[in-house]
């Protein structure tokens, strides 16, 4: 039967014995494309043609490099034989189906959110107001009721899915699947939902709370050391990216060992 426990204890031994080589990986793939996004949004100015053009490149390369470090995290959090540049070839091998998963699972996201969009439209919301002073358009007391509960039903059935597709980056990575990566998450996650959505909930949480505490204490800081606000912002930013960056290697390595308990893979069990 698989646990919780001992999943945490087998990432936990995982995170001991491999933390500068998945640290290496973190910080490449992860943490500086990061600053040099964090540094894009600070430095360039808000709602000009530039903010918008370069924002928007570097957003998707980040987001395309940040993948394939996570492709990479699992490849060595699934086996304590793979080397670094094993990691970065399995990776680089499975990036192209991984982003394709990626890219339906947006799209899909997309389609779940669109009633949203249909409602505010249809009730003759003036989006000029917002775009001009910032104000929140008068959408009417139905409109209102029917997206706080459709709001509700979204980060309910949300979690659930989001629970159940949690191992698809790591079956396409293992198993070398596409699309059907998502049947094969749903069947493997089978009767571990509620443990699963228990783990993301607390992850989540903690997450928000040292990356919020991490970018308000820097700012504060930095605040009363310089007099430039949009430095200040930007190293505030970095900060918190170091505590984004950690909580997501714990989350590819967490990751990469349920699947090893769910699949029942015969790997060496010592990781040095």
């Amino acid at each position: 039967m698989v646990t919780m426990s001992n999943v945490w204890d087998r990432t936990t031994e995982v995170l001991r014995g491999r933390a500068g080589l998945l640290a290496s990986i973190a910080a490449l793939t992860l943490f500086m494309p990061g600053v040099v996004r964090d540094g894009v949004t600070a430095f360039l100015t808000p709602g000009s043609t530039a903010f918008v053009a370069v924002g928007g490149l570097v957003s998707i390369v980040v987001a395309i490099i940040a993948l394939w470090g996570q492709l990479a995290l699992l490849a060595m959090s699934n086996d304590p034989t793979t080397t670094r540049s094993d990691a970065y070839a399995q990776a680089s091998a499975r990036l192209l189906p991984a982003i394709g998963v990626t890219i339906v699972a947006i799209l899909v996201a997309m389609l779940f959110v669109l009633p949203v969009a249909v409602a505010i439209g249809l009730s003759g919301a003036d989006f000029s107001t917002m775009t001009t002073t910032g104000a929140m358009p008068d959408i009417g007391g139905g409109t209102a009721a029917f997206i706080g509960l459709y709001a509700l039903f979204l980060f309910a059935f949300g979690l659930f899915i989001i629970a159940r597709i949690m191992l698809v980056n790591v079956v396409v990575l293992n198993e070398r699947r596409g699309l059907g990566a998502f049947r094969r998450s749903f069947e493997l996650t089978r009767g571990l939902t509620w443990r699963i959505i228990g783990v993301l909930i607390l992850y989540v949480i903690v997450l928000a709370v040292a990356a919020s505490a991490a970018q308000f204490i820097t700012g504060a800081v930095f605040g009363l050391l310089l007099d430039d606000a949009r430095t200040t912002t930007f190293l505030a930013a970095v900060v918190a990216g170091v505590v984004t960056t950690i909580f997501s290697v714990i989350a590819a390595v967490f990751t990469a060992q349920l699947y090893v308990a769910v699949a029942q893979r015969g790997v060496a069990t010592v990781f040095e």
